[in-house]
């Protein structure tokens, strides 16, 4: 099934104490070109796919992809140039948002440096349209925590029934403005998508 072989998978995500052995596996080259999305039950030294627990793909660009897990959470892979740079990023963005209490934004649960894996809270369903106004408002809320998204789109708010609020994702790009952090990576856009497999 998806053709594993324990040889060729490694475990990304952590076993809590309280909850069954579910964890995702993905290639060890960490190219995420082709993987199995699927959770999978780790019973003494095997790994046995369960399809009853799927991962819905909910992003797959050439900068990205992203799944959502059984539990909600969000499994983001980053790929193409400046993997690394936005990944770093977004992490540093996200610890900082955290630490002045932003609550409008995902958590992190888990990161991995060398895979440029990153595991967040989610933060609800994106949203379709909204006004300007709304739009600039909620990213002018953000700004007051130190941080300027500087890709203000609708596509990287979100409505959270749990929280019953708008939210802001996705801050590969951002900037915090406080001094003595480093800069946020300059967006880029490249045509020849041949350029992006080039610097994965």
């Amino acid at each position: 099934m998806c053709g594993l072989k324990p040889a060729e998978y490694f475990v990304l995500s952590r076993m809590h104490a309280t909850a069954p052995t579910f964890r995702f596996l993905r290639p060890f080259d960490g190219a995420m070109r082709a993987f199995c999305s699927n959770l999978a039950i780790h019973i003494s030294e095997h790994w046995y796919v369960d399809n009853e627990f799927q991962m819905e793909e909910a992003k797959n660009t050439a900068r990205a992809i992203v799944h959502i897990g059984y539990d909600g959470r969000v499994h983001k892979y980053f790929k193409g140039p400046q993997a690394r740079e936005r990944y770093e990023n977004e992490v540093r963005v996200l610890r900082f948002l955290e630490e002045r209490g932003c609550g409008f934004v995902p958590r992190i649960v888990e990161s991995d440096d060398a895979q440029l894996y990153l595991v967040t809270s989610n933060c609800g369903a994106r949203v379709d349209r909204m006004s300007d106004q709304k739009k600039e408002h909620i990213f002018a809320e953000l700004e007051q925590y130190g941080v300027r998204h500087d890709d203000a789109e609708v596509r990287n708010i979100t409505y959270s029934t749990q929280l019953g609020r708008f939210c802001v994702i996705d801050f590969e790009f951002a900037t915090i403005l406080a001094p003595g952090y480093p800069a946020s990576p300059e967006m880029k856009s490249i045509a020849d998508r041949s350029q992006w497999e080039a610097e994965a």
